[in-house]
């Protein structure tokens, strides 16, 4: 149980670490990559709450601040990369 409970840790640091990459440097294929470790990232977790039968509450919510902090960077490297094709497009 403590090497799933790594796993999922260096996972969730991984998805931070990407997903700050992909602000900085936006790609198509960056955002699936950065879309499957969020994937990963959750479904371990959700196992991770059910096997252990941890506090749902206390997990939840550092859950979904994860969630929102990456929803929002992926978004914004969503739109930055929108603004670099039409800036192509346009020249």
């Amino acid at each position: 149980m403590n090497m799933l409970v790594l796993l999922h840790v260096l996972i969730a640091l991984s998805s931070i670490v990407y997903t700050t990459y992909l602000f900085v440097r936006p790609s198509k294929s960056r955002l699936y990559v950065s879309y499957g470790l969020v994937a990963l990232t959750l479904s371990s977790g959700t196992y991770l709450v059910i096997s252990t039968h941890a506090r749902l509450l206390q997990s939840c919510v550092a859950g979904l601040v994860y969630l929102g902090i990456i929803s929002g960077a992926i978004a914004a490297a969503h739109y930055k990369l929108s603004a670099i094709k039409v800036d192509s497009k346009n020249s």
